[in-house]
């Protein structure tokens, strides 16, 4: 499904490369820090990151919980808890992996969950190389909205799991959050550099900048905008009204005195804001707390849906006890190549600007939403300020609730004072 972008005509952007010094200081006094966990142990690492097991524990589930952390300067920390069902399940097929610091740019955050089935190879996968992906794809194409970048994506690591071959029967849903910083930029202040990139004009204080385009329907305010990323052979989802405007994505490096005097690496200016995009494909799903109302930034691709329906139906397939071809209950996930002309890998994307009154993300598979709404999830976990410990209550929730499925859930818990940091 096309998207028609409406460009505002005094906006332009501008585009730079991350200096030497910038990536220094990240690697050094940041903590580019990537969590995977996989719960396997034949694992075999793809990327430098830290793997753990994660089994069933005495009280229930497992939370990763460290001593020093790594969202230290940040203006959000994750927490995670996820059992493996044993009354149930006697294996473990979800991962999950977050990136703080995601591509090498200040408090910048990638979260996903990946929820396997017929097996954990393509989850497994999923887990070790998608935020990869998805960063090469930044790099190469920055003047595209990141929704579209989460979309190729999507499809890139669909397409390499049939090639690779390494998935069999397996697929897997998949719930992705990127958070990030982006600012505005007049087509006065462009001129006025003279063509020269912002970061010679401000002292290389503030490096890499990307252009966005943003669309979307208003919402107390500020933009919660929704879009439908098809293949060509999809039709028949709902459209969303749409609005653009061209954006600059900026990071910036803190100052000595900065670092010493504030609680976050990143200073945002009163042109910044905080942008929130999201990917989905089947069932797991991502809750944003605004001021106590959760709201769903995913989309429940299920048999019983029915542009689902129409859309299986329309490239030749059938639905046999609410099942795709009577196999498949999700009706869009990565992997399951068997069936990709029916069960496809095109996500539905988001994208929300965070404020003040958003309090915390919720992504989990549908180990939890079996058993608990949305609005549940977020009053359970409200009044509880510590990630680890709200991700915890969740998962257990889930188990005196008698899922039947395995469980996990991650929190991400936003920090609202970074805005009154503003410069």
């Amino acid at each position: 499904m096309g998207k028609d972008i409406l460009a505002l005509d005094n906006k332009k952007t501008s585009r730079s490369v991350p200096g030497k010094d910038v990536l220094k200081f990240i690697k050094k006094h940041s903590t580019a820090f990537l969590k995977h966990q996989d719960n396997t142990d034949e694992f075999n690492d793809t990327v430098e990151e830290q793997v753990e097991d994660n089994e069933d524990q005495g009280s229930g589930e497992k939370s990763e919980n460290s001593t020093s952390s790594p969202f230290n300067g940040l203006s959000f920390e994750v927490g995670v808890s996820e059992n493996r069902n044993s009354h149930y399940r006697q294996s473990m097929e979800d991962v999950h992996t977050y990136v703080a610091n995601f591509a090498e740019r200040l408090d910048w955050g990638y979260f996903a969950i990946f929820d396997g089935h017929a097996g954990k190879q393509t989850a497994r996968w999923c887990g070790s190389n998608l935020h990869n992906i998805l960063y090469d794809n930044i790099s190469r194409h920055e003047d595209m909205d990141l929704r579209d970048n989460l979309n190729q994506a999507f499809r890139d690591a669909d397409e390499k799991i049939g090639q690779l071959k390494i998935a069999g029967s397996s697929g897997c849903t998949a719930a992705v959050a990127v958070l990030r910083w982006e600012e505005e930029i007049n087509a006065e202040e462009e001129s006025e550099l003279g063509g020269t990139s912002k970061v010679d004009a401000q002292d290389k204080e503030n490096v890499t900048s990307k252009e966005i385009h943003k669309e979307g329907i208003q919402e107390s305010g500020r933009n919660i905008l929704d879009t439908v990323q098809e293949n060509k052979t999809t039709t028949g989802e709902p459209e969303k009204a749409e609005q653009g405007l061209k954006i600059e994505n900026t990071k910036q490096l803190p100052s000595a005195e900065a670092s010493n005097s504030m609680p976050f690496d990143f200073i945002p200016t009163k042109k910044h804001r905080r942008m929130l995009y999201t990917a989905n494909v089947g069932d797991s799903r991502i809750v944003l707390c605004r001021h106590g109302q959760a709201k769903r930034l995913s989309y429940d691709h299920k048999s019983t849906d029915g542009w689902e329906q129409k859309r299986i139906a329309n490239n030749g397939g059938i639905m046999l006890k609410s099942r795709v071809n009577g196999v498949l209950a999700i009706t869009r996930a990565l992997g399951d190549c068997y069936m990709k002309n029916l069960v496809v890998g095109a996500p539905y994307t988001t994208s929300t600007e965070i404020g003040d009154d958003d309090e915390f993300l919720i992504l989990a598979c549908d180990g939890l939403w079996d058993v608990c709404t949305d609005q549940q999830a977020v009053d359970l976990i409200r009044n509880v300020k510590d990630p680890k410990k709200a991700s915890s209550i969740l998962c257990k929730y889930a188990l005196e609730q008698m899922t039947t499925d395995n469980i996990t859930v991650m929190v991400v818990r936003l920090d609202s004072r970074v805005f009154n940091y503003r410069k």
